[in-house]
C-alpha cells in the first residue's frame, strides 16, 4: 500500500505508532479491526464478543476461557477522545431487551475492553503481564472499498463506474443515471444544478444496487451512501462522466468533478486510511455470503470482486520486534461468513468453503506471504435451533426460530411472531458452483429475530448464545493471553 501514501504521510504514521507503543508498555493493546459490507453484522459481534468475555460465556474453543484463565473482563474509557464510541449498552438493550437487531455501522466507532488474565507463561507472571486492552475499531466495508481510488485519476475512476452501470445486472437499474450522464459534455461549461443532478441519480442508482434481490458490493464511493456530516458538501457531489477525457478543458464540467474528485480523495479518504487502517494488530472482515448466495452469481462474484479490493487495502505482514515499535502491520486476518445458524450444521462446512473460495485470489497475492488469513462459518448470536421434519416420509433438517415481520418465503409473509421451522436449502458441494450456473436452486434464507437470552434461577442473565464466536476469538485473540 506504499502507493497510497506519501513520506510525509509514513512519517506521520510512524509517530503515531511510537507514541502508542510507549502508553502501552507496561500493559499492551491490541488494536482490532471489525469490518463488513451492509448488514454483514458488524455491531453483532463486537456486542457478541463483549458480553461473552464480560460475562463468562460458554466458549470451549477460546483456550483461555476453557481453562478458566481470564479472571475479569470491563469496559475501559476508549484511548481516542476524538472517535465516536461504540454503543455497545444500547444495542445490548435491542439484542436481549427488545429483541431487535441493532443499528447498522454508519461511521467508525471504537471501544475498549480490558482482560485480565493468568498466563500461561512462567515467563510472563514474571513480569506481571496479567493484562490486555483490546481496542476494537468498527468501520463501514464500503470506506474501504475507496481506498484503491487514491490510485486512480478521474478519468480511470470515470470508465470503470460506466462499465459497471452497464454490466447486465446493473444496467436497468442505472438506465436514468446512464441517461442523464449521456447528455452531460464533459466540456461543456461548469454547471452545479447539472452537476448536482448527476450526481443525485449516481448515489440512487448505487444505493439501489445493495437491495436484497441484487445484493451488489462494488459501490465505490463508499461515502456516497453514507455521508455523515459531508453530506451535500461539494466534496460528495461529483459523478463519473460517459464522456470522460484525459485532458478536461478549463472550467468545464469535467474540470469541476475532477476537482471535486481530488477534494473526496484528500478529505475523506486519506485521512481515514491514515488515522485508522494504518493503526490494526488485526482485523475481521464479515460478509454476509447468503445474501448474495440468494441474489445470484452476479452478486457472488461481485461480493469476490469485492472482497479481493478491500484485503488489498491493508498492511499485511508480521513486524519483528525492534521495527513493530514505529510500525504496525496486520498479522492476522479473519474472514468469516455471518449467520450460519440460518443454516443446519451440516451444511457449515459448505458455507466455509464458500469463503475459502473467495478469499482463494487473496491468498495468492503477494505482500500476505507474512499475515496469516483464516476462515470461518459462524453465528455472533445464534437466532435459531435445530430440529428435523418429516416431509412426506423423508427426513429433513431444519433450523426454527421467528423471521423477523415481513421475511418471505414463497408467497407467505412472516409477522415477526410466530415461531416457524424454515429447511433452507442446500449449498453446494463444489463451491464453484455458485459463480457458474446460470441459476441457482432458490434457497430460503430468511432473517430471524434475536433469540429470547435465558436467565438462571438467581434471575442472572446469561450470555448470548452462538456459534463458533470463540473459534473467531481464539485465532484473533489466542495468542496474545498466553
Amino acid at each position: 500500500m506504499a502507493s497510497l501514501t506519501s513520506l510525509g504521510d509514513e512519517a506521520l504514521i510512524a509517530l503515531d505508532t511510537v507514541s502508542e507503543r510507549a502508553t502501552s508498555f507496561f500493559y499492551p493493546n491490541v488494536r482490532l479491526g471489525v469490518t463488513g459490507l451492509s448488514r454483514a453484522g458488524k455491531s453483532v459481534f463486537i456486542s457478541a464478543l463483549v458480553h461473552n468475555l464480560i460475562h463468562g460465556g460458554r466458549m470451549p474453543l477460546f483456550e483461555p476461557a476453557h481453562n478458566n484463565r481470564i479472571s475479569k473482563a470491563y469496559l475501559e474509557p476508549q484511548p481516542d477522545d476524538g472517535v465516536p464510541r461504540f454503543a455497545y449498552e444500547k444495542h445490548i438493550e435491542d439484542l436481549i431487551k427488545n429483541q431487535i437487531w441493532p443499528e447498522s455501522t454508519r461511521a467508525v466507532s471504537q471501544l475498549r475492553l480490558t482482560i485480565e488474565y493468568e498466563t500461561a507463561s512462567g515467563w510472563g507472571r514474571f513480569f506481571s503481564r496479567n493484562k490486555l486492552h483490546l481496542d476494537i475499531v468498527d468501520y463501514p466495508g464500503e470506506w474501504l472499498l475507496d481506498l484503491p481510488l487514491l490510485r486512480k485519476d478521474f478519468a480511470t475512476f470515470s470508465r470503470e463506474s460506466i462499465a459497471r452501470a452497464k454490466s447486465e445486472k446493473r444496467t436497468e437499474i442505472a438506465s436514468e443515471f446512464l441517461d442523464l450522464a449521456d447528455k452531460l459534455e464533459s466540456n461543456a461549461e461548469a454547471d452545479e444544478t447539472a452537476v448536482r443532478e448527476l450526481s443525485d441519480s449516481f448515489k440512487t442508482y448505487l444505493a439501489n444496487c445493495r437491495k436484497d434481490e441484487l445484493a451488489l458490493s462494488t459501490l465505490p464511493p463508499g461515502r456516497f451512501l453514507m455521508p455523515g456530516d459531508m453530506e451535500g458538501s461539494p466534496a460528495l457531489t461529483f459523478a463519473p462522466l460517459t464522456n470522460v477525457t484525459d485532458h478536461a478543458e478549463p472550467g468545464s464540467i469535467q474540470a469541476m468533478m475532477e476537482r471535486r474528485y481530488e477534494a473526496y480523495k484528500t478529505l475523506v479518504v486519506k485521512p481515514f486510511f491514515r488515522e485508522h487502517i494504518t493503526r490494526l494488530d488485526h482485523q475481521i472482515v464479515l460478509i454476509d455470503a447468503m445474501q448474495a448466495i440468494n441474489a445470484g452469481p452476479d452478486a457472488v462474484a461481485d461480493l469476490e470482486r469485492a472482497l479481493v479490493e478491500i484485503m488489498s487495502c491493508f498492511r499485511p505482514g508480521a513486524g519483528n520486534l525492534l521495527t513493530s515499535l514505529w510500525q504496525r502491520r496486520i498479522d492476522k486476518i479473519l474472514v468469516a461468513a455471518t449467520k450460519a445458524d440460518h443454516l443446519h450444521h451440516e451444511s457449515h462446512d459448505r458455507l466455509e468453503a464458500v469463503v475459502d473460495r473467495l478469499v482463494k485470489n487473496v491468498t495468492v497475492s503477494a505482500g500476505f506471504a507474512n499475515a496469516s488469513i483464516e476462515t470461518v462459518a459462524m453465528a455472533a448470536v445464534r437466532a435459531t435451533k435445530e430440529a428435523t421434519i418429516d416431509d412426506g416420509g423423508e427426513k429433513l433438517p431444519v433450523v426454527v426460530g421467528i423471521p423477523a415481520k415481513g421475511e418471505r418465503i414463497g408467497d407467505e409473509i412472516f409477522d415477526g411472531i410466530r415461531q416457524t421451522a424454515v429447511f433452507p436449502g442446500d449449498l453446494p458441494d463444489d463451491p464453484e458452483a455458485l459463480f457458474r450456473m446460470e441459476s441457482m436452486p432458490q434457497q430460503r434464507f430468511v432473517r430471524f429475530k434475536p433469540p429470547k437470552v435465558e436467565r438462571t434461577a438467581e434471575g442472572i442473565t446469561l450470555s448470548l448464545p452462538h456459534i463458533r464466536l470463540d473459534k473467531a476469538l481464539q485465532f484473533l485473540l489466542g495468542d496474545r493471553l498466553q
